[in-house]
């Protein structure tokens, strides 16, 4: 199970909709001369991550928790405090990207106003 302040902090921090994700794993995915299919797309985080946006609280699993845990304490070692837009390098920015968190975008909602449905 996963408490409520964790799963707020993991919608705060995953800025990107399912669908700008999804979109995005299969562009860093494609090759000039190859294209993954959409279920094999970005890597293998991102995907999970993609998984987790699609799922209720109450469906989760113990790997999906802890891919959630992954992705909020990644975000928060490479961004400030207030994740406030800010440019970097395209590498960095793009890592951020494949875990669902666009350092360009401000956060929709601060995490404390965030509430999931069960």
């Amino acid at each position: 199970m996963i408490d409520n302040a964790l799963w707020d902090e993991f919608h705060h921090v995953v800025n990107m909709t399912s669908r700008e994700l999804s979109e995005w794993l299969r562009t860093e995915s494609a090759t000039p001369d190859d294209e993954e299919l959409p279920d094999r797309a970005g890597t293998e985080t991102g995907r999970h991550v993609l998984h987790v946006l699609r799922k209720r609280k109450a469906d989760l699993t113990a790997d999906d928790v802890e891919v959630i845990r992954y992705v909020v304490d990644q975000v928060h070692a490479q961004r400030r405090a207030d994740l406030e837009p800010v440019q970097g390098d395209a590498a960095w920015r793009h890592a951020l990207m494949d875990i669902g968190h666009d350092p360009l975008r401000a956060s929709a909602r601060p995490a404390s106003e965030m509430r999931a449905p069960d």
